[in-house]
């Protein structure tokens, strides 16, 4: 089965069925009950939706056991892992970023079969100076900042998470093993985000790799505010990333 959220914001209202019992009752079943579900809808923060109607959920549900998340920012993407998850026996959720629902891109003609595994980052474009390692609707924003920076004589690899969990470990050391500098740009909001997780995974596995601290761009730790101006300086933007950007670089 396929639930849709209107938005998962309002998905906490079914948090106990999402978290308590979609993805427990495999284990607690001992292997006899696989539960196909996918979860899909809009997720974290859009055009002057306010507080209660811009939430980034994944750092919520990502510390569930049992629950896959996949965040597309692509259409290619968002088709390719949707059809994955639909095909997966256990829950997953699809967490589309409503800023990105206008999006267009190429997709592979409808004749042809498309899966993308879970867990499988992408590379969206090649650097030799920094990685910056972003999801859903930061990607844009990463790419953006890129050829900006590429005025700049800096040049940024740019990593697509794609999915949250499970993580692909093995994209992001590559990345940061060629580049030596890293930055993480988020939709969520820094405490207990997305972000601290890929950063302590760097540093535990990989840190001799490093010739500068890790920096993160994320949603200021407030409720998100209606107010258009207000909005913007809340959220992650290309002046914030290419400011971590020459930081890490010593530029």
């Amino acid at each position: 089965p396929i639930i849709e959220f209107m938005t998962f914001s309002f998905s906490l209202v079914a948090f106990d069925q999402v978290v308590n019992n979609a993805p427990n009752m495999f284990t607690m079943s001992g292997g006899q009950f696989n539960i196909p579900i996918t979860f899909r809808g809009p997720n974290g923060p859009a055009h002057q939706l306010g507080a209660t109607h811009s939430h980034a959920t994944e750092p919520l549900y990502a510390n569930a056991p049992g629950l896959k998340i996949c965040t597309p920012a692509t259409p290619r993407d968002a088709k390719g892992l949707l059809k994955t998850a639909v095909r997966d026996d256990n829950p997953v959720l699809v967490l589309e970023a409503e800023l990105l629902y206008s999006s267009k891109g190429m997709v592979e003609p409808p004749d042809e079969e498309l899966l993308i595994p879970l867990g499988q980052a992408e590379v969206k474009r090649e650097g030799s100076d920094v990685s910056i390692i972003c999801y859903a609707q930061t990607v844009p924003l990463a790419l953006a900042t890129a050829a900006r920076l590429e005025d700049e004589d800096i040049s940024a690899e740019i990593v697509d998470l794609r999915s949250i969990k499970p993580l692909d470990e093995k994209a992001i050391f590559d990345s940061v093993a060629k580049t030596h500098r890293v930055v993480i740009v988020e939709q969520d909001r820094p405490f207990c985000g997305v972000g601290a997780e890929v950063c302590y995974r760097i540093q535990k596995n990989i840190f001799d790799e490093l010739d500068a601290p890790i920096m993160r761009v994320s949603q200021e730790d407030v409720p998100m505010p209606y107010n258009e101006r207000l909005e913007k300086a809340v959220l992650p933007n290309i002046e914030k990333l290419m400011s971590a950007v020459k930081k890490v670089c010593y530029a």
